[in-house]
């Protein structure tokens, strides 16, 4: 097995190491989005390494350190951008991707908003890309269980966690080329783009909401650093978050 492996944030890291300390002889290729400490990492440890700056660029690169036989597979380890028809049809049997949500629920972008406002099956998903959007046979999937005092920030970790430990328990098998692809029912499910999140999180004062759909609402919005759910009054904006806790009896 020979990686294309392009790989971002903690996720990608964690996937780096558990390939570079478990498979080192699959990994062909390593891209990251910058010079960042995954770039210094695993061009120390004798990886050809290649920052992003555009698809013509990376083909290059990519051909450039091609193996004899040419990459077998490619992996977007929460890698943060769409790539061009040529770099995704590279390697042999494609990439896969690491999405969290459980599809075909929640495609497209801010999973963790949501699953929470949707009220949808939550989960994440090791996915083949095509020219659709989060739209390839799945590979494998987990589900991933969510309360009353979940957030769209507690969503995201726990996609996190969850996504790498499904990669490193069926890795053996993709490192064996032995598995399988499961197409999805695009009847379910949902799609959303990135636009549709800031005209979702305004709350109109004197609309009419029911008390679970405004809570769903606001948690799914609560992320310590990031904006909020908003509302306007007498011209001036104001954000809103929430905390749930549980009662013990």
């Amino acid at each position: 097995m020979k990686l294309i492996l392009m790989a971002d944030g903690n996720v990608g890291r964690s996937v780096y190491e558990y390939l570079k300390t478990n498979f080192p002889e699959d990994i062909a290729m390593v891209v990251t989005v910058k010079d960042n400490p995954l770039y210094v990492k695993s061009s120390a440890d004798g990886f050809p390494t290649s920052v992003f700056v555009s698809d013509d660029i990376l083909l290059k690169d990519l051909r450039r350190h091609e193996p004899p036989d040419g990459y077998d597979l490619g992996l977007l380890a929460w890698w943060p951008k769409i790539l061009s028809k040529p770099i995704f049809g590279l390697p042999k049997k494609s990439f896969i991707n690491f999405h969290p949500s459980l599809l075909p629920h929640n495609r497209g972008k801010h999973y963790n908003f949501w699953v929470i406002v949707e009220q949808a099956p939550f989960g994440v998903s090791l996915n083949f890309v095509e020219s659709g959007v989060d739209t390839g046979d799945i590979l494998a999937q987990r589900t991933i269980a969510y309360d009353w005092t979940d957030t769209g920030k507690t969503l995201y970790e726990k996609a996190q966690k969850e996504i790498c430990d499904l990669f490193y328990m069926v890795y053996p098998r993709i490192h064996l080329g032995k598995f399988n692809r499961i197409p999805q029912d695009l009847s379910k499910g949902s799609f959303h783009s990135a636009k549709e999140l800031e005209p979702a999180c305004l709350i109109e004062l004197d609309k009419t909401y029911r008390a679970r759909d405004i809570l769903n609402l606001i948690r799914a919005r609560t992320f310590s650093g990031y904006p909020a759910c908003s509302f306007i009054d007498n011209n001036q904006k104001y954000e809103v978050r929430i905390e749930i806790s549980k009662v013990e009896p």
